[in-house]
């Protein structure tokens, strides 16, 4: 397939005939290799089935067939046939003109590579007496047809456009909610331009707090998600409404930092709250699928678990800061061993070196010691917040998990493994916590603007439990497996870091929390390694900002 050639003007510009509405004439396929002199469609078999590979010329006319009938505006059932999945095909080919609104668009291929075909669309949206030019690039692939040796496309709703999905729906109209200016507690304009992180959030608070903002909706082309409590996101303004203004407790330059932090690896995500208030600074993600993995995440936080472990074995009077803690290599626990990194050991240390250097075996050899297998659940829960399914942030969160466990299970848990799950904004608010000494449920926008209730814990942390739990914290930051990363902020810091593993992955994820003065935030990095590493700069980089 020549790059550059045009290959038609798609969808057709709408003109009258005395039958009624029809489509004009196209220029189709110009000069573009492969044709073989049948029309568009053609189903014409033999009796032999072809099979094996695709032939360029094949590729070519599988391409030119499809891209050409899109072209001319045949209905969406005849495209469609061109596809190895024609049922599902048909809707999305028909919703681009029906309910995308999409009446001219002129297509050119770039160059094949192998069986797949790249291509730029130039399109012309129209709706409700308002145009707007719509540009975008997409791609297909050709395959031969199980049944028939035919070469057909390979469908995808992505080949319409790439972020469509099976789930997902073209529209144009008037928008769902009015359009927001959203602000961060000092005034500063919070735009996905300059915080691409925030892009999913921003759409959900407009979906849900537009309405209240005071202004008034636009028509746009959005990407519809038929997933209910999904926002819509805006692909392209035709008219813009009136933006109500809508203040956020995030801080524009800590959400800066956090941003540019991420950026240094590849799946991150970090979140940063105010202790004393429980207000969220910064939430960002570096990820390929821009998802708010920050505040929807499932995974196992690795041994910044041990913050919750340790308030309770000191509340339970099991270990002390300064009392003499066992820390062997190895520890069994009905069945399952486990081990500290690199088998090291401590002889005649305290809790808190045990805690500082991240020692297993020192909070494993202690779980019968409470002879209670919900414990940890119940230290969780009651104290940190955590597991109640009841935060009210603003927008979508995941309260983090530490369901019931019983043997070696149990075990896990206590060192953040197992079936233990967070994310980046619980472990910021279990830090928080540490350094409050009481729960505050994190929110992105304030309780005022809805008047929603917000989570409360059942109790706080004795005075007692906190000042020691800080204190190896502190102690962690400063010389222990964080200090490296803690070491060029000042101030009253604290820290833990976490290395998660996870089955069929050579390398651990990289937990770290920490807090300064009156900011906590915890990161993530997917296959980083131990947590000093990799996510512990991108705390150290939040902190500072703070």
């Amino acid at each position: 397939m020549r790059s550059g050639a045009k290959i038609a003007v798609i969808g057709g510009v709408f003109v009258v005939f005395a039958g009624g509405v029809g489509y004009g004439a196209y220029n189709v396929y110009d000069g573009l290799t492969g044709g073989n002199g049948s029309p568009v469609g053609d189903t014409t078999t033999t009796a032999e089935v072809k099979t094996g590979p695709l032939s360029a010329a094949e590729v070519d006319k599988a391409a030119k067939d499809f891209l050409t009938a899109w072209a001319k505006g045949d209905e969406a059932a005849t495209v469609a046939q061109l596809t190895n999945d024609p049922a599902t095909a048909e809707a999305v080919i028909g919703g681009y003109r029906d309910e995308a609104h999409v009446t001219a668009a002129v297509i050119t291929p770039g160059q094949a590579v192998g069986a797949k075909v790249p291509f730029t669309v130039k399109a012309t949206l129209s709706f409700d007496g308002k145009t707007k030019p719509w540009s975008y690039a997409s791609e297909l692939t050709v395959v031969r047809g199980l049944t028939t040796g035919r070469p057909l496309v390979d469908w995808a709703p992505s080949v319409i456009h790439p972020k469509l999905t099976k789930d997902t729906r073209l529209v144009t109209n008037e928008a769902s909610a009015p359009p927001i200016k959203a602000v961060d507690r000092d005034g500063a304009e919070l735009t996905k331009e300059k915080y691409p992180s925030l892009r999913p959030i921003l759409d959900e608070l407009r979906k849900r707090y537009g309405d209240d903002a005071g202004g008034t909706p636009g028509v746009e082309l959005v990407l519809r998600s038929d997933t209910e409590s999904a926002p819509d996101e805006t692909l392209l303004t035709l008219s813009k409404g009136t933006a109500g203004r809508l203040t956020t407790t995030l801080d524009a330059r800590v959400q800066a930092a956090a941003e540019q932090a991420v950026k240094k690896y590849s799946e991150a995500s970090v979140a940063a709250v105010k202790p004393s208030t429980g207000e969220i600074l910064a939430v960002a993600n570096n990820r390929k699928d821009g998802w708010n993995a920050a505040m929807l995440g499932r995974q196992a936080p690795g041994s910044t678990m041990k913050i919750v472990t340790a308030a309770m074995l000191l509340e339970k009077g099991l270990v002390a800061a300064d009392r003499a803690a066992e820390c062997p290599k190895d520890a069994m626990y009905q069945g399952r061993t486990f081990t500290n990194l690199d088998g090291f050991s401590i002889a005649g240390g305290t809790f808190t070196q045990s805690f500082a250097r991240s020692c297993n075996t020192a909070f494993v050899k202690l779980i019968d010691d409470t002879k209670d297998d919900a414990a940890l659940k119940a230290e969780t829960e009651e104290v940190f917040g955590i597991g109640l399914d009841n935060w009210k942030t603003g927008v979508a969160s995941f309260d983090g998990s530490v369901p019931a466990a019983t043997g070696g299970e149990a075990a896990a848990q206590y060192i953040g493994q197992g079936t233990v799950q967070m994310n980046v904004l619980n472990m910021a608010s279990i830090t928080a916590t540490a350094k409050n000494g009481s729960f505050k449920q994190p929110v992105i926008v304030p309780r005022s603007l809805d008047d929603r209730q917000l989570a409360t814990a059942a109790r706080s942390l004795p005075y007692n439990v906190a000042s020691q739990l800080r204190g190896m914290m502190r102690v962690t930051a400063t010389s222990g497996t964080a200090a490296n990363a803690m070491s060029g902020l000042g101030g009253d810091k604290g820290a833990k870091t976490g290395s998660a593993e996870v089955d069929g992955q050579a390398t651990s994820n990289s937990w770290f929390t920490g807090y300064q003065n009156d900011l906590a935030a915890a990161a993530v990095v997917q296959a980083g390694g131990h947590g000093g590493d990799a996510a512990g700069p991108v705390v150290a980089s939040v902190l500072a900002a703070g």
